[in-house]
């Protein structure tokens, strides 16, 4: 029986578990099975797997399209494995990676873990631009990069795994945005140890467009009203950086027609994302792009959470998931 239990939701993406695969194939240690859920895919991958049915330990479920939560559940209701491993389509994983982990879990037993991501040489500039931003002191406080951050790092599904102990005690993912903080949160809340595994780093794609990744963050904005309702404690100041940047920037550019001398705070942070993302890349490019990123990152995430707010906080109104979805976010 394998160890690890590796839980990959899929929602018409072959290319990429074609990529998530190849680099399972190389992994230094293999002590996992590789449980595939494919999301009522039109474009599915079962071929891809099948390439890699004799060099991988592979499980391959179709199911109808359900979302990411509900997939993950029924990957975890089929896996075998005593600790159960969480990747996103779009991830490459180092080599080491679980050679990382398992001398981790040998050397100091954890419930819970997560990993931080990074950038591949392989990726696009715009997508280590996007990776820069979402890993930033300046933009996310630094809670998505490995490092000592603004806020406590709370694991993600990107790159996250806890034992089948906790997974039968706490249960799995809720049908809601944000699912992967609130699991995270009730592990913690049942007493459940977590650990960040600094080098247990994972390639993370991301989205290929700003529009894209605006969508993407503005449903994180909007994710964090929804975890803010279920665990209060679990809002942080941080959280309210985006929002406070969105009104502030408005308010300097309305201000700048008094005087020029208004838009200066936002100089001086363009000036720090850029110097930032130069001194990580060495690339010119990269660190135009990351401005971009950044801007894009703090106004997507800061419209959902005001919008959010406004509705969910102030208005008291219900408001459809589903209809949320479809109208901000496709569904992996």
């Amino acid at each position: 029986m394998a160890y690890f239990s590796i839980i990959i939701p899929v929602y018409n993406r072959p290319q990429e578990v074609k990529e998530l695969l190849e680099s399972l194939s190389q992994q230094t240690n293999k002590d996992f099975e590789v449980v595939i859920v494919e999301d009522g895919s039109t474009l599915r991958c079962e071929e891809v797997v099948h390439e890699y049915t004799g060099l991988l330990n592979i499980k391959y479920y179709y199911k109808s399209n359900s979302g990411r939560s509900q997939s993950r559940n029924y990957g975890m209701e089929r896996a075998t494995g005593e600790y159960l491993v969480f990747f996103d389509s779009d991830c490459i994983i180092p080599e080491e990676y679980f050679g990382r982990v398992k001398k981790y879990l040998e050397t100091a037993w954890e419930d819970c873990y997560g990993g931080p991501d990074a950038a591949h040489a392989s990726f696009s500039n715009l997508q280590k631009a996007v990776n820069y931003s979402m890993t930033s002191f300046f933009t996310t406080g630094g809670i998505r990069g490995g490092r000592k951050g603004l806020e406590k790092f709370v694991p993600r599904t990107f790159n996250m795994g806890f034992s089948m102990e906790v997974y039968r005690k706490v249960g799995g993912f809720k049908d809601m945005f944000g699912e992967d903080i609130d699991l995270s949160t009730r592990i913690a809340d049942a007493g459940f140890s977590t650990a960040l595994y600094q080098d247990a780093y994972v390639y993370h794609k991301r989205r290929v467009s700003l529009k894209s990744f605006y969508k993407q963050v503005y449903v994180f904005g909007m994710a964090r009203i929804d975890l803010y309702q279920l665990h209060s404690q679990s809002l942080k100041l941080v959280h309210c950086f985006p929002a406070a940047f969105v009104i502030g920037s408005i308010l300097l550019l309305l201000l700048c027609f008094l005087s020029f001398w208004m838009l200066l705070p936002l100089g001086v942070y363009v000036m720090a994302v850029f110097i930032g993302a130069f001194c990580k890349n060495g690339s010119l490019s990269i660190a135009l792009l990351a401005v971009c990123a950044a801007f894009v990152q703090l106004f997507g995430y800061g419209n959902g959470f005001l919008s959010a707010f406004w509705k969910k906080v102030i208005l008291r109104r219900e408001v459809d998931k589903e209809e949320e979805l479809e109208k901000h976010y496709k569904k992996k």
